[in-house]
C-alpha cells in the first residue's frame, strides 16, 4: 500500500516537477551505488569458492556475448554441479562447448544492444503477471538479483519504463519500510495501471509463498541433495555474473557527468563506512537534499 501511494505521487506530482525530477535524476547516482554494493555483498557471501568465481565469470563473459539467461544460468548450475562432483572432464567439455557457443555470438555490438528474447503471446496484464511471476522464481541470492529480471521486460522488452524511471522506482523502495523488491509495484504500474501494480506484487511474491506454504517437505529434500544444491550453487554463482553485467551497463548510462560521479562515489563510501540500518535511508535522502541544492543552484 505504501509503494502504491508513493507511485500515485510520483506519477501525479514528481514527473510533472522539473524540481522533483532534478531530485530524482541525484538519487540515481546513488541508487547505482545501492546496486554495485549489492553485487560485492552477494558476491562475496554466494561465491564461496574458486569454482563459483569462475562460474560467475563464465556467466559474465555469456552475458556480454548477448546470450539469454535462460539459457545461461541453467548451463551454468549444470557445469557447476558436473565440475564439483568430481566430473571435470566431462564439465570441461561442457564449459569448452558452451565457450564456443559464447564466442559464435560475441561481438563488439551485443554489450550495447538489446539481446533479451521477450516473452512472445504475451501482451498488456498478461505480460505483466508472467514478468512478475519469472522475477519471482529466479531471485537467488537476495531482493537485488530480482533487478536484471525485471530491468529486461520493463524496459528492453516491452518498453513499459524509461531506464531512469526504473531507477527512481528503486529509489522509491528504499525509503519505505518494506523488502526492496516491492519497488516492482512501482514496475507494475507502468505496465499495466493499478491493475498492473497488483497483479506484479503478486506475481513476483507467489513463488516464495508457495514454495515455504506447500513446498516445504520437498524444499527440505532438495537441501540434503548434495547434486541439486549444487546445482542451485551453480545458478546463484550465475546470477551474480548476470546482476554485475546489469550493474556496469546501468553505470555507463547513469553515471555520465561531474555531479553524478561526486553522488555515486560518495554514497558508495558511506554504505561501506557506515554499518547501520539506516544507511540506505541516509544516503537516499542526502542525494535528495543535494538535487534540491543542485536545482537551485541552477
Amino acid at each position: 500500500l505504501l509503494m502504491i501511494l508513493m507511485t500515485w505521487l510520483y506519477i501525479s506530482i514528481g514527473i510533472a516537477s522539473p524540481q522533483w525530477m532534478s531530485v530524482f535524476a541525484a538519487v540515481q547516482a546513488v541508487v547505482i551505488a545501492l546496486i554495485v554494493a549489492a553485487v560485492h555483498r552477494i558476491g562475496k557471501h554466494a561465491l564461496t569458492n574458486t569454482k563459483l568465481f569462475i562460474t560467475a565469470l563464465f556467466s559474465l563473459a555469456g552475458c556480454i556475448a548477448g546470450i539469454h539467461f535462460l539459457i545461461l544460468l541453467p548451463a551454468a548450475g549444470l557445469l557447476y554441479s558436473l565440475w564439483n562432483k568430481g566430473a571435470s572432464a566431462l564439465a570441461l567439455t561442457g564449459a569448452c562447448v558452451f565457450s564456443v557457443f559464447i564466442l559464435m555470438h560475441f561481438s563488439t555490438d551485443n554489450f550495447s544492444e538489446n539481446t533479451s528474447v521477450p516473452l512472445l503471446g504475451f501482451n498488456g496484464q498478461a505480460a505483466v503477471f508472467i514478468s512478475g511471476l519469472k522475477a519471482g522464481l529466479l531471485t537467488f541470492g537476495g531482493a537485488y538479483t530480482v533487478i536484471p529480471f525485471l530491468q529486461e521486460d520493463a524496459v528492453n522488452n516491452y518498453g513499459w519504463m524509461t531506464q531512469a524511471q526504473f531507477l527512481d522506482g528503486i529509489a522509491l523502495s528504499g525509503i519505505l519500510p518494506a523488502p526492496l523488491i516491492i519497488f516492482s509495484t512501482f514496475v507494475g504500474y507502468f505496465g499495466g495501471g493499478w491493475t498492473g501494480a497488483i497483479l506484479m506484487t503478486v506475481a513476483i511474491f507467489l513463488p516464495s509463498f508457495l514454495f515455504t506454504l506447500i513446498g516445504h517437505s520437498a524444499l527440505e529434500k532438495i537441501i540434503e541433495n548434495k547434486s541439486l544444491k549444487d546445482f542451485l550453487d551453480g545458478v546463484t554463482a550465475a546470477v551474480i555474473g548476470l546482476i554485475s553485467f546489469t550493474a556496469y551497463g546501468l553505470f555507463i548510462t547513469t553515471i555520465t557527468g561531474l555531479q553524478a560521479i561526486i553522488l555515486f562515489a560518495t554514497a558508495l563510501s558511506l554504505l561501506y563506512l557506515i554499518k547501520s540500518k539506516y544507511t540506505v535511508l541516509l544516503v537516499i535522502g542526502g542525494a535528495a537534499i543535494a538535487g534540491l541544492i543542485i536545482n537551485r543552484i541552477a
